[in-house]
């Protein structure tokens, strides 16, 4: 069992999109993100999945040099929508 707060794994990643693709698309979920910004109830139903339940509080480390870590997750998933950078993880 995963700890709560913490990524997904790479196979839980691929679960996860695979239901946005079937159900609503990565494209259409920061599309959502984007309009409503993360206090959107889907939204945040969202990231608390893709995080085993809990949104992480404060800032968040990436694995990116040019971007070392975010003030929080909602800015870091706002930066991969932006990106199509959807697997990255932190």
């Amino acid at each position: 069992a995963q700890q709560p707060g913490t990524p997904l794994s790479n196979q839980e990643y691929r679960q996860f999109f695979k239901f946005l693709r079937i159900t609503l698309q990565a494209s259409t979920a920061c599309h959502l993100r984007e309009l409503y910004g993360c206090q959107n109830s889907l939204v945040q139903t969202l990231d608390k999945y893709e995080n085993h339940g809990v949104i992480p509080q404060g800032p968040v480390c990436s694995e990116m040099p040019a971007h070392p870590f975010f003030p929080n997750f909602c800015t870091f998933s706002f930066y991969r929508c932006i990106k199509k950078k959807y697997f990255l993880k932190v």
